[in-house]
C-alpha cells in the first residue's frame, strides 16, 4: 500500500505539472493577446517565468518555503528537545532521513513539512503547537508531517506551489498593466478583437480560482492519508485525534504565507464561516475517519 502511494503520487505530480503548465500557457497567451497583441508570445514568456519559479522551488523549496513563512532553523536538540527528539523518533519509524527542523514563532497552533524529496526535506512547528501539545499529540502531528515527507506530498504541493506563485504573478501584472491603461485600443474597435478581449480578462479573473481549486483538490485527500500514516508510525489513533481536537477553533496565524497555507496541518488563515475553499477537510471529518479506524 505504502508503495502504491508513493507512485500514485509520482504519477499526480507529473499530472499536476501538465494541468498548472497549461493553465500557465493559458493566461500568457491572454495577457499577451491582451496587451501586446500577439498570444504566441505571452505563452512563451508565461511558461519560461513559471520554468523559472519550479526550478527555483524545486532546487531551493526549503529555504524558500521557510522564509516566506519566518521560521527559524533548530541547530541542536537543546534548542527544542522535545521537538527535535519526537521529529526523531519519527523519521526512524518513517525509515527516512531526519529532516531539518524549525520553528515559527506564532502563537496559532500548526505545522508543516516541505522539500523536494525525504533527502531534502525539513518540518516546521509553531511555538502555539509546541505550548499546547503533549508529547503523545506532539507524535501525531509529526507522524502525519512525517507521512507527506515518505509519500513524496511535499514533492506534489511545492511544484503546485511553484505554478500558483507563478499564475498571481501573471494575473498582478496583467492587473495592474490594465489599470495603467496599457491595453490595445486598435484591438477593442473590432469585433472579434473585442470577444477575444473579453475571454481573455475572464481568464485572467477566473485563473487563481482555478489554481485555488487545483492546489484544493490535491491537499485536502493527502490530509486523509497522512492522518491515517500518522496512526499507522505511532500507533496511537488517540493520539492523533486529541492533537485535531486540539487544534479546533485555533485562531489565525500571523506570519503564515498565503501560498503555503495547503502545507500545514491546519488552516492557518482560521476557522472560516464556508469551507468550500479550504485547503483542509473538516477537523471534524478528519475526527470521524480517525475513529472509525
Amino acid at each position: 500500500m505504502l508503495y502504491q502511494q508513493i507512485a500514485m503520487n509520482k504519477r499526480r505530480t507529473i499530472y499536476v505539472m501538465i494541468g498548472f503548465t497549461l493553465l500557465v500557457a493559458l493566461i500568457g497567451a491572454a495577457v499577451g493577446r491582451l496587451f501586446a497583441g500577439t498570444a504566441a508570445g505571452g505563452v512563451i514568456i508565461a511558461l519560461v517565468i513559471a520554468l523559472i519559479y519550479v526550478s527555483v522551488m524545486v532546487g531551493q523549496s526549503t529555504d524558500v518555503v521557510m522564509n516566506m513563512n519566518n521560521a527559524r532553523e533548530l541547530t541542536s536538540a537543546d534548542q527544542y528537545p522535545e521537538l527535535w527528539h519526537v521529529v526523531e523518533d519519527m523519521a526512524i519509524v518513517a525509515q527516512v532521513p531526519m529532516p531539518r527542523v524549525f520553528v515559527i514563532d506564532d502563537p496559532s497552533p500548526n505545522a508543516f513539512a516541505t522539500g523536494n524529496d525525504p533527502q531534502h526535506a525539513a518540518v516546521a512547528a509553531t511555538t502555539g503547537l509546541l505550548a499546547i501539545m503533549d508529547r503523545e499529540q506532539l507524535e501525531g502531528v509529526m507522524g502525519h508531517e512525517m507521512t507527506h515527507v515518505r509519500n513524496y506530498d511535499i514533492r506534489l504541493q511545492t511544484i503546485a506551489l511553484a505554478l500558483s506563485a507563478a499564475i498571481s504573478l501573471l494575473v498582478n501584472f496583467a492587473g495592474n498593466f490594465w489599470w495603467l491603461g496599457g491595453s490595445r485600443d486598435d484591438d477593442r474597435r473590432d469585433g472579434g478583437g473585442a470577444l477575444a478581449i473579453l475571454g481573455s480578462i475572464l481568464l485572467i479573473i477566473l485563473a487563481p480560482l482555478a489554481a485555488t481549486i487545483a492546489q484544493m483538490a490535491l491537499s485536502r485527500n493527502r490530509e486523509y492519508l497522512a492522518d491515517a500514516g500518522a496512526v499507522e508510525l505511532t500507533r496511537n489513533p488517540q493520539g492523533m485525534i486529541r492533537a485535531l481536537e486540539a487544534l479546533k477553533g485555533a485562531p489565525a496565524m500571523k506570519h503564515a504565507d498565503p501560498s503555503s497555507a495547503a502545507l500545514y496541518i491546519n488552516e492557518p488563515e482560521g476557522s472560516r464561516w464556508s469551507h468550500f475553499f479550504d485547503t483542509h477537510p473538516p477537523l471534524d471529518d478528519r475526527i470521524a475517519r480517525l475513529k472509525k479506524m
